[in-house]
């Protein structure tokens, strides 16, 4: 059993060991195959990687070439712009040069001539110089001529050389005065003796005077309260109710201790009636604070607006004209609250154009351009607060732009003669414009004016010299002057009126005309004993 044992153990192990050495076997044999065939494949990479490198070599090789041709191309070329770009360079460097030289040349040339002709000055101011001072010479010498006759003059006459000249220069004034002033009186008493022949340019030429620019001075309107306590509600806390108003309507309100009323003033008319509406609307309504205050403002305003359009439609209806520019209409319609010396300036262009419209159909003239020219003569006072200028500029300015007439236009300018007439419409319009200011009761002036107009007219014909007492009469329309014989001679007080009446035109604003009369009265006095 024990040696069947060990054969079998002998035979298993025998199978192991020949197992063993048959994979080894194999394995060598693998190992060698396989050898084999990777020297195969490394030297068929090596074959194909020494033919890349070539032909890559081979490439390399060619675009070399091929880019040191282009560099060379490309090198020529530049070499060859640079040297016609040189060329042309020295070209005008040596353009420059050649005009460089001949400025040069030209330049020596005028200094050559600036010198010779500075020689010439110099010499011709020397030759000056001994002139003046021969002149001077000559001078001194005829003046201490001139002394010397003086002198003996003086001795002869008994009188200074300031005596004699203030003697002969009041000797001719005096004569001359005298001469001008008969001729002045001869010239008038022909006129008088023809007057039947110039009459009618005396006539025109004093209506013309009636006319003068007037402004208004009613800058304040009132308001009446229901009671002094809206004057606190009115005035709001700290004052912001008073300041909202007077922001949003560009007034000032006056709060005194005028009993139930406050008072609004401002230049605008417009902006008082906007005021006054507002303020009695808002005391109406109780309920007064900033954000109502701006609400009913905007009413007033569009309802001071409908108003004013109303108003110029029926200034024009009045007058019978139809056919005016709608903007024209508006702007007419503020005169509504444009006063002059108290009087309404829309009722006064209505009856300037009625006026005027009679007086065209008398004397066969245009009707149409008088009665336009009378109701627009003053249409500038409307916008003079807001635009500046005089009112007949700014009337002018808007006719223009409103494409009236050149006929009515002239009428506008003319209407205070600030500029000459040439046509008849122009005439009549400045004559029914005096007629209608001119009247009695159509203009007035407060109390404290109308004091300071006469004391104005007084103080002018006071400050003229020999003048005694002026006394201003008929409610300024005449003042009377008195003036000392024994200083102002009969033809003197011919050329005394003549300055009184021009400096009252220049220095005064008055209504109508002032008629100035100097009066010179000499008295001898004697008492028998």
């Amino acid at each position: 059993m024990s040696s069947l044992s060990t054969l079998c153990n002998a035979a298993v192990n025998a199978g192991i060991i020949s197992g063993i050495i048959a994979l080894v076997v194999g394995a060598v044999l693998g190992a060698i195959f396989y050898n084999i065939f990777a020297s195969k494949k490394i030297g068929k990479s090596k074959s194909n990687a020494v033919k890349i490198i070539e032909e890559a070599y081979a490439e390399a090789k060619s675009i070399k070439k091929e880019s040191i041709l282009e560099a060379k191309e490309e090198a020529q070329k530049i070499r060859d712009e640079a040297n016609n770009e040189a060329k042309e360079r020295r070209g005008e460097f040596q353009k420059q040069e050649e005009r460089l030289d001949q400025r040069e040349e030209y330049l020596t040339k005028k200094e050559v001539q600036l010198d010779g002709k500075s020689q010439q000055l110099d010499n011709e101011k020397e030759q000056l110089e001994q002139e003046k001072q021969k002149l001077t010479d000559k001078m001194k010498e005829q003046d201490e001529i001139k002394e010397q006759m003086l002198e003996k003059l003086e001795k002869i006459s008994g009188l200074t050389k300031k005596d004699a000249k203030d003697l002969l220069i009041e000797s001719v004034t005096e004569e001359a005065r005298k001469d001008a002033g008969i001729m002045v009186k001869q010239i008038e008493d022909e006129a008088k003796e023809n007057a039947e022949k110039i009459a009618k340019n005396i006539v025109v030429g004093a209506i013309q005077k009636c006319a003068t620019d007037l402004s208004s001075e009613m800058t304040i309107t009132t308001v009446a309260l229901p009671n002094d306590e809206m004057k606190g509600r009115i005035i709001g806390r700290e004052g912001r109710n008073i300041r909202s108003i007077e922001s949003v309507t560009g007034v000032e309100l006056i709060v005194d201790d005028t009993p139930e009323t406050i008072t609004i003033s401002s230049f605008d008319p417009i902006r008082r009636e906007v005021a006054r509406l507002s303020l009695e609307k808002l005391i109406v309504d109780g309920r007064i604070h900033p954000a109502r205050v701006e609400e009913i403002v905007e009413k007033a305003k569009r309802e001071v607006e409908k108003i004013t359009k109303e108003a110029g439609e029926n200034a024009c209806n009045d007058v019978g004209i139809f056919n005016l520019n709608h903007e024209l209409v508006k702007i007419l319609g503020r005169l509504k609250y444009r006063t002059s010396y108290g009087q309404n300036c829309l009722k006064h262009s209505v009856e300037t154009s009625i006026i005027a419209g009679l007086l065209a159909t008398e004397l066969g003239a245009n009707v149409q351009v008088a009665k336009r020219g009378g109701l627009l003569h003053d249409i500038g006072k409307a916008l003079d607060h807001e635009i500046e200028g005089t009112h007949v500029s700014i009337g002018v300015d808007l006719a223009r732009k409103y494409k009236e007439s050149e006929a009515v236009i002239h009428c506008i300018q003319a209407h205070h003669g600030e500029v000459p007439f040439n046509s008849v419409e122009a005439i009549i319009v400045q004559v029914a414009d005096a007629i209608s200011s001119s009247r009695p009761g159509a203009r007035r002036e407060n109390l404290e004016n109308y004091i300071k107009r006469l004391q104005q007219l007084e103080e002018i014909c006071n400050g003229f010299k020999g003048v005694d007492k002026s006394y201003a009469i008929q409610a300024g329309r005449e003042v009377r002057i008195i003036v000392k014989p024994d200083q102002v001679s009969d033809n003197n007080a011919v050329f005394l009126v003549k300055d009184i009446t021009k400096k009252i035109e220049e220095e005064m604003q008055y209504p109508g005309q002032i008629k100035v009369v100097v009066i010179r009265e000499k008295r001898f006095t004697d008492t028998a004993k």
